[in-house]
């Protein structure tokens, strides 16, 4: 089921990937207003955190099944944390070019998501 190359799920790029993607959301969601401190940037952060988890616990999986399943939360996660971005963007709280920069990262790995879960059916 495995690739050869790879001995942990820390070797998977989707994983490498997806961890950047949550240190720039803590990192642009420290700059948000102190209101949204329950709102926004916890909603932001367990979306993002929840992304290479889901990878890391399906990899973990024995089945194939198992896996598929787990990345299907991963991608669930980032349509979540792409919306949360819209709302962001509409609020003014990211400027123009940080959005732009997290939505096409948030799309790529979606792809790479998409494209693992098509791989092991």
């Amino acid at each position: 089921m495995h690739h050869t190359l790879v001995k942990s799920y820390k070797d998977l790029i989707i994983w490498q990937r997806s961890m950047d993607l949550v240190e720039i959301i803590y990192r642009v969601t420290e700059d948000f207003p102190a209101k949204e401190s329950f709102g926004l940037i916890s909603q932001m952060r367990r979306s993002a955190v929840s992304i290479p988890s889901n990878i890391a616990e399906g990899y973990g999986r024995q089945s194939t099944g198992s896996y598929s399943q787990f990345l299907s939360i991963a991608r669930g996660s980032l349509f979540e944390l792409e919306t949360q971005v819209e709302i962001c963007a509409r609020l003014k709280y990211l400027q123009p070019m940080e959005n732009g920069k997290l939505n096409s990262e948030i799309v790529e790995i979606s792809k790479m998501v998409s494209s693992l879960i098509s791989k092991l059916k």
